[in-house]
């Protein structure tokens, strides 16, 4: 026996709590060992390529093995190995010089990962096994093969091996309750989801069973369309194709890997949870990146494999983290400068990308300035204008960066005109401005559902007018965001007023009755203000402008674009629904039918002794009704007035028949 001793430690309770705290989570234990599997062979690699190594290094490999038996799982390597001195350096004390310090910091909270701290990773072994042996030889000429063994104690033995092979076995004897750690399947498993893509082979059973190939490692120019379409795939099983991706490469001002991609939205997607996957060297680390994507990327999928990302920090402190803003800065930049190429180059392509990452391109917008300025003049909206776009059919586009700087290549194949599909056209604010400039300069007409204002859209459609459609949830914050972007521009919701392009402007030459001395439009307004005896409501009499005044609604509720504004603030600050305004306006239009009839009607009403006729009962019913129906385009009604509504439609179409069966 070469030596016998303990472990340099400072306390006696190292062990237990190794077995409790040092992992959330029992099965990191395989990563680890694996890990410093690889790093032994790449240490030999070096060593070899400095000259200090002659013999052969062969073929690199990490075999696992396991004896159901005898309750033991082994990792070995055929990489550098350890003497005797190594390993009493490396096992015996290095991984607890800082042992107090790890004790009173990290004991009692194991849902804080410590990755590498303190270099413990090789004792997160101890988590499952209730002894431990290591038997390896070094690479070095000459060197002992020597045997280490302890049982999860501070006492250790280590003496001379009979091992002639180079490299290091690593052998647990499980815990009673650690004993899903020998079936093949959960092996198998562990090495897909944190050693899938690390460089060497590891076999199990003679079987190799992770891919090795990392693509985000590999050089952009390596990889085709289909690689990157594979690599998603694999990552994110049974899942639509992705709009487009990012490789991301670079080594300067901090190291970081990675291939993102914007993934095609589903309605159960849960979008405030990140699904990057989190590498270091190749290492998996975790399933997501929330701390270190800036939230409007959230969304995205892919990897990122830094070695600048602090693994052994709380989340707090990582979202603190300077290199981690940078990087988050740095993703977010490459991401707007890919943008701003696609909309350059394929607009098509981005116009078909915009339905899906449109909302959380203006969330960035709103959150982040340096964002905003990358692409505030790609921003684009649905409009009414018949424009000549098409979108391309849905093919993903490569975007990598290219290993000479920060230019961006595109290496998809352009759509062909076959494999065009025609789309509602979309614009810039920057162009919808431009294209109105003589009609309404600095105006902007929009709505925000196209169902309940389609009226109000075809108003403005049928007289030349342009709308934009701004109908995300997030549009509500966004409009506010360009009316400061825009301080020169009026933005108007198609139903908060009317422009004078709508109107008839001839009102002066109505003709006056001599009996009343009123014009026709005045008689209206007061038949409405009588019969709905509302003192809150606001009525106008207006014209609207068409060639088919039966196409036009006979009556349109507006609501003032300030007042509309501070009813919703009030809805959102008290996390409520807005309630509809009572003095909001009612637009009759005198150039419908019938309106005019209805005129005509109240003019042939014969007053009897109750002081009411049967026509204007139902005179008074038809602009109630009329009332109504503007009002549901609004959605104006609550459970009560949806109620009063059907009863007094009922009652209309009631007199209305008894009337025609006279």
């Amino acid at each position: 026996m070469l030596e016998q001793g303990t472990i340099s430690i400072h306390t006696d309770n190292i062990f237990p709590i190794i077995k409790k705290s040092l992992y959330s989570d029992h099965q990191i234990f395989l990563r680890e060992l694996v890990s410093n599997a690889v790093d032994a062979i790449q240490k030999l690699k070096m060593v070899s390529r400095a000259g200090d190594y002659a013999g052969e290094i062969g073929e690199p490999e990490i075999e696992l093995a396991i004896d159901k038996d005898n309750k033991t799982l082994s990792i070995s390597d055929n990489g550098i190995g350890m003497t005797a001195d190594e390993v009493k350096k490396y096992i015996n004390q290095v991984a607890f010089s800082s042992a107090e310090e790890f004790i009173h910091k990290y004991e009692g909270k194991s849902d804080q990962p410590i990755i590498g701290h303190f270099g413990l990773g090789f004792y997160s072994s101890f988590m499952v096994a209730q002894k431990v042996e290591i038997d390896t030889l070094s690479y070095q000429e000459g060197a002992q093969a020597v045997h280490w063994s302890c049982d999860g104690s501070p006492a250790f033995t280590l003496e001379d091996s009979s091992r002639t092979t180079r490299g290091t076995t690593i052998t647990l004897s499980l815990e009673g309750e650690e004993e899903e750690f020998l079936e093949s399947a959960r092996i198998k498993n562990l090495v897909k989801t944190y050693c899938d893509f690390l460089p060497v082979p590891i076999k199990l059973d003679g079987e190799v069973v992770n891919k090795q190939k990392a693509p985000w490692r590999e050089s952009p120019s390596n990889l085709s369309k289909e690689d990157y379409l594979e690599f998603y795939r694999y990552l994110y099983p049974f899942q639509e194709e992705p709009l487009l991706w990012v490789h991301l490469n670079t080594d300067y001002p901090f190291i970081i890997n990675g291939i993102l991609y914007f993934p095609k939205m589903r309605p159960d997607v849960d979008v405030t949870k990140g699904q990057i996957k989190l590498f270091c060297n190749q290492v998996f680390v975790s399933d997501n990146c929330e701390e270190i994507i800036p939230q409007f990327l959230m969304p995205m999928r892919g990897v990122i494999d830094s070695t600048d990302i602090p693994l052994n920090v709380s989340r707090s402190a990582l979202q603190g983290d300077r290199t981690v803003k940078r990087i988050g800065d740095y993703i977010a930049k490459k991401v707007g400068d890919r943008l701003k190429e696609l909309f350059r180059d394929n607009r098509e392509q981005y116009i078909s990308a915009w339905k899906d990452l449109g909302t959380f391109v203006k969330f960035g917008v709103l959150n982040d300035d340096k964002f905003k300025k990358q692409i505030e003049d790609i921003i684009v909206f649905r409009t009414t204008a018949k424009l000549t776009e098409k979108v391309a059919a849905e093919t993903p586009v490569v975007e990598v960066q290219s290993s000479d700087g920060d230019a961006w290549q595109d290496v998809t194949p352009s759509p062909s005109a076959e494999n065009s599909t025609p789309t509602a056209p979309y614009t810039t604010l920057k162009e919808y401005l431009e294209r109105n400039k003589e009609r309404n300069e600095n105006r902007v007409f929009y709505s925000t559902d196209e169902t309940t204002q389609s009226t109000y859209i075809e108003l403005h459609k049928n007289q030349g007018l342009e709308v934009l459609f701004m109908d995300s949830f997030i549009d509500t914050h966004f409009i506010n965001f360009l009316e400061r972007e825009y301080q020169d521009v009026k933005f108007t919701r198609v139903d908060s007023d009317l422009d004078n392009t709508l109107l008839e402007q001839d009102k002066d030459k109505e003709i006056v009755d001599p009996k009343t001395n009123k014009t026709r439009s005045e008689t209206i307004k007061e038949l409405f203000e009588k019969s709905l005896n509302k003192p809150k409501l606001n009525i106008r009499t207006e014209a609207l402008k068409s060639d088919d005044p039966q196409g036009t609604p006979p009556a349109i509720v507006l609501l003032p674009e300030i007042l509309r504004r501070l009813r919703e603030m009030n809805a959102m600050m008290q996390q409520g629904t807005a309630e509809f305004p009572e003095d909001h306006i009612l637009l009759v239009n005198t150039a419908h039918p019938l309106i005019q009839n209805l005129a005509n009607l109240n003019q042939g009403s014969i007053i009897q002794g109750d002081g009411q006729s049967p026509t204007d009962q139902l005179v008074n019913l038809i602009c109630q009704h009329v009332y109504d129906l503007a009002l549901m385009s609004q959605k104006g009604f609550d459970a009560e007035g949806m109620k009063s509504f059907v009863e007094r439609s009922n009652e209309v179409l009631t007199k209305l028949t008894e009337q025609a069966s006279k």
